[in-house]
């Protein structure tokens, strides 16, 4: 199976089996660095899809929690690369892994080389959020030599049109965000997020995943009603930074 291909099907899989597939985040090297893999194998045990962010030093979309544990990681030496070395020797993590980057290491690393260390790392998928679909052709090119998925975003502002043409470029799922501003605001959800959602599922021909302000079992089964899974971020991230147990958090989203 492609590489792209096994995001599409770990989410249509949790789909059959009558569940909300859940695509947790965590910010790589956080909250320690030397813990970074036994971190991930923990949380890909209760994750579909696990999204890992990229340290950067301005990660414009995100809020104070993601904010703050990019700076943390950055401080402690986690790059690109570092990553890339960690997941590569690697061994037990089947969870298909995305990763979470602002373009400029994408850039400094170059694509083609990132798409082939990429590849040997286990990575199925980019998401890329200050990347414009119109301004991505090289770098989906580089992707498309490794069979790699670039995620692509949509908002409750997209316009019809935009949102089909987004729909259609976007390989291993649709990251549907569920409110207009950055990751971790409020708890309440926007009041017309079930019509938005159905609106991107009519549209979609892979699995579509909502994502940002989610924090309780309640909304994931609100979200889940109307899309295929659910992305969590800062509250993970909250989580881990006060040295609680990802995995007890990952199940009472899920309802276990």
């Amino acid at each position: 199976m492609l590489p792209h291909g096994k995001i599409a099907s770990a989410l249509n899989v949790a789909t059959a089996a009558g569940r909300v597939a859940m695509v947790p985040f965590m910010t790589a090297g956080y909250p320690e660095r030397d813990g970074f893999i036994d971190t991930l194998r923990e949380v890909a045990r209760y994750g579909d899809v696990v999204e890992i962010g990229v340290p950067f030093t301005d990660p414009m979309a995100d809020g104070v929690t993601i904010q703050r544990s990019s700076h943390a990681a950055l401080a402690n030496g986690v790059s690109l690369q570092w990553i890339l070395d960690e997941l590569a020797g690697a061994s037990g993590i089947n969870t298909p892994l995305v990763l979470m980057s602002y373009l400029n290491p994408l850039l400094a690393f170059g694509f083609d080389a990132l798409a082939k260390h990429a590849a040997q790392a286990g990575v199925c998928g980019f998401i890329v959020p200050d990347l414009p679909y119109e301004e991505s052709g090289e770098f989906r090119s580089a992707l498309a030599t490794e069979n790699l998925g670039m995620i692509q975003l949509v908002t409750p502002a997209t316009p019809e049109a935009r949102l089909e043409k987004l729909c259609a470029a976007s390989q291993g799922f649709i990251y549907a965000v569920t409110v207009a501003g950055i990751t971790g605001g409020s708890q309440d959800l926007p009041v017309d997020v079930t019509d938005y959602l159905d609106r991107v599922k009519s549209c979609a021909s892979i699995p579509v995943c909502a994502g940002f302000g989610v924090r309780s079992a309640e909304q994931v089964a609100e979200l889940g009603a109307h899309a295929d899974g659910v992305i969590v971020g800062s509250a993970l991230v909250e989580q881990l930074e006060a040295g609680k147990d990802p995995s007890i958090f990952l199940q009472q989203l899920v309802g276990k």
